[in-house]
């Protein structure tokens, strides 16, 4: 750790720069609180940090013409949590922001650290898998898009080469009509990390759904979303049994679910089932029997 260099850069083009030079033996720095765990625990042994606390342009919310959310990737779960357009147009992310950790790590925490990091048991990655977000990426081969149902592969895994830096996390504005909600289930009292978290967006009209999408965070490696089974709800008409017939089958399409300490890989597709049925069911305003 003595021969860790720290380093600064101010322009974004320059820390693409330090990220060629250095390669995979360097580590991005954003909010740093899952990084200074790893040093601390002796998990990476990277050569340069590289902090992105200085670059400038990676900071800041905005929502552009066209209605749609553009979160820099310095800007702390806590901003995007307490931010009023985004707790207007898509309360989910707030939602999901504000469920992570506690005050402190929120306010420390950056959404791009966040996406970057990939950690399979974290919550803002379901809720913006499930508002269709997308990041836009830089590298020395130029500029990209990705969406985040994509983006994630694997445990702490994602798309980003090792010379690239995400951006920007743009979302679009939610369907007509559309509301959302996020929901956590904590299986262990003496931790923050969900066993499972259901991000769902729901749009009715006339009592038909015209909009589903519906994101599952932590039973899995990566956040799960069925496209072909949320087009089957769209058109029909809510009910609790519906909503029903579809939480299990949300279930029981996720690909091998997660067997730990916070849950079976059995339990997980219980909780998912459980907790996709009242996320639906809330946001319909249909009774939500257990």
């Amino acid at each position: 750790m003595t021969d860790l260099v720290f380093l600064e850069p101010a322009t974004l083009a320059e820390a693409n720069s330090l990220l060629a030079e250095h390669g995979g033996a360097a580590k991005l720095l954003a909010g740093g609180t899952a990084v200074v765990l790893l040093l601390g625990q002796k998990l990476i042994r990277p050569a340069a940090l590289i902090s992105l606390g200085r670059v400038e342009g990676l900071q800041g919310i905005a929502v552009d013409a066209e209605g749609a959310l553009h979160v820099r990737p310095m800007a702390s779960l806590a901003q995007v949590a307490a931010d009023e357009r985004v707790r207007r147009g898509w309360p989910l992310l707030a939602m999901a922001c504000a469920e992570v950790g506690n005050v402190r790590v929120r306010n420390q925490a950056t959404l791009g650290g966040n996406m970057a990091e990939a950690d399979y048991a974290s919550d803002p990655p379901a809720a913006l898998v499930a508002l269709d977000g997308y990041v836009r990426i830089v590298g020395p081969r130029g500029e990209r898009q990705a969406a985040l149902a994509e983006f994630f592969l694997g445990f702490y895994t994602t798309t980003l080469a090792e010379d690239e830096l995400l951006i920007e996390i743009v979302v679009p504005p939610l369907p007509s009509r559309a509301s959302s909600a996020y929901l956590k289930y904590k299986s262990r009292s003496s931790e923050d990390r969900p066993c499972v978290g259901v991000a769902a967006v729901l749009a009715v009209e006339d009592g038909a759904c015209t909009a589903a999408r519906v994101a599952v965070g932590a039973a899995c490696e990566t956040p799960q979303r069925f496209p072909a089974l949320e087009r089957e709800l769209v058109g029909q008409r809510l009910t609790p049994a519906i909503v029903g017939e579809f939480a299990g089958a949300y279930a029981a399409a996720l690909p091998e679910p997660l067997d730990d300490l916070r849950g079976s890989a059995w339990y997980r597709r219980e909780m998912t089932r459980v907790h996709v049925r009242r996320a639906l069911s809330a946001l319909a305003g249909l009774e939500t029997a257990q």
